[in-house]
This record gives structure tokens, sequence and C-alpha cells, in this order.
């Protein structure tokens, strides 16, 4: 799935919660100086800022399938090698890169085994592919008081709890499915203040992401009664909210 929005509409949205999430991955692929690194779905460039932290900018590579995204990230992080491709169809050789890494993209590859294995192949031998996702199936990910609230008035909705390692254990699963080594799980955390209900909402308006969509999707009576249900759903402001993130690494 690509996101056919503005570089900063996902910022809002997702950004403030991603960004949190770029250090612990960083270290759970023990990315350090001397590496070439790539950053797959790199969307607008959160985990790819802290790459260019550890790493010279040229040794920084990154793909995004939207291309929205791949402007705002190459503008961001002049001398990194940003392009436009997915996951599956990754444009680089065998073997380039010490580590691979996707924040919050395997949700959203349209094939993850096929994905996972493009970022197995241009990892050397014994590099390291690490990927982190939301506990979308736990109902801890940012956006599972909206996906509740919307279920309350449709229960046919599934939300996003049926997408790929949304429930625990199954991006370790797409990890070895691919071919990867030494699977191991783990759990990130990123957790954001709102002082008003209205900071938390209006980022569904901006139509980011398949929660975005649905919002956008919606009569204004129906987006009305969603919003409500989400207000008493979550605490009186001002409040802070925890995420949790599934988080795998793996040898190629």
């Amino acid at each position: 799935m690509s996101f056919d929005v503005a570089a900063d509409a996902y910022d809002r949205f997702m950004g403030q919660y991603s960004s949190q999430l770029s250090r612990p991955l960083a270290d759970l692929a023990a990315v350090q100086a001397g590496q070439r690194v790539i950053d797959v779905g790199c969307g607008p460039g959160a985990l790819t800022t802290e790459l260019v932290q550890r790493l010279d900018a040229s040794a920084v590579a990154a793909v995004d399938p939207s291309e929205q995204f791949v402007e705002a990230a190459r503008e961001r992080h002049p001398g990194v090698d940003i392009r436009l491709a997915p996951a599956e169809q990754l444009p680089f050789e065998d073997d380039e890169f010490d580590a691979a890494l996707a924040q919050l993209v395997v949700h959203f590859m349209a094939d993850p085994v096929a994905g996972l294995a493009e970022m197995r192949r241009v990892t050397r031998p014994d590099g390291v592919v690490a990927a982190s996702v939301w506990d979308v199936g736990g109902g801890r990910a940012p956006i599972s008081p909206y996906w509740k609230a919307a279920r309350e008035l449709d229960p046919n909705l599934t939300g996003e709890s049926d997408r790929a390692g949304a429930r625990e254990g199954h991006l370790a699963e797409l990890f070895e499915a691919a071919g990867l080594r030494d699977v191991e799980q783990g759990e990130l955390t990123a957790t954001t203040e709102y002082q008003t209900f209205d900071e938390w909402w209006y980022p569904y308006t901006l139509g980011v992401g398949p929660a975005g969509a649905h919002a956008r999707s919606l009569d204004p009576e129906q987006l009305a009664e969603v919003r409500e249900r989400c207000r008493r759903l979550l605490p009186e402001p001002p409040f802070a909210f925890t995420a949790y993130a599934w988080a795998v690494r793996g040898s190629a």
C-alpha cells in the first residue's frame, strides 16, 4: 500500500510515534559506524534520520513506493541514496548492505514474505534484517482507539488487525518464512502527550493510512459519532498515550 499523502500529514499522524521507535530499532539491528545500511519503506525519513546520525549519509540508502515521501526524504536527507521502489523489488545488488531495516512497513507490504526475502537478498551473509510493526492485533497501537470506536458502529470492520505482523509472533513467523535465521522478537514502546482531545483527533482527518482513509469515507454524521466514541475511550486531557510495537531481527 502506498501512502498518497503529503509528508507533513504523515508527520502529524504517525511521525511523533515512529520517530521514537527509530533509535531502539537501530539498536536492535546493531547499526554502527563503518556499516552500509538500507531503510526499506522509509516514508518521509524518521528512521533514515537515525541512521544518518550513526553513519555518514553516503553509507545510507532508502526506498519507498510513495513519490511524495521519497521527495520529502530526499529534501530532508541530502547525500542519502533514496529511490522510488517497493520492498518486493529493491533496486540493489545482492549482499550490498550490512543491515536492512523496515520500520512500520511490513503491515503494508503487498507480499511480506517476498519483501523480507528481498531485504535478506541485499544484506550480506550474517548481516542483520530487522523490522518493527504496531501491535494492532493486541489493540496497543496508536490507531487502536480509532478502530475500536469505528467497529462499535460497524462490527464488520477488521480495521488493521488482520495485517501482516499485527498479532504477537506473526512477524517472527514471516521472518522465518523469508529464510532468515536466528530470529528474535522484542517489544518497543512510544509515548506521545496530548493537551487536548482535538490534538489527538485532528490527524485522523488528514486521510493518512487505512484509518485516515476510513475516516474520510464517512459522512459527517458518522464521522462525528466515531469522534465522540473515541473521546469516550480516551482519558480526560491532558493525557499520554503509550503505543507498543513488535520488533524482530534475524540473520541473513
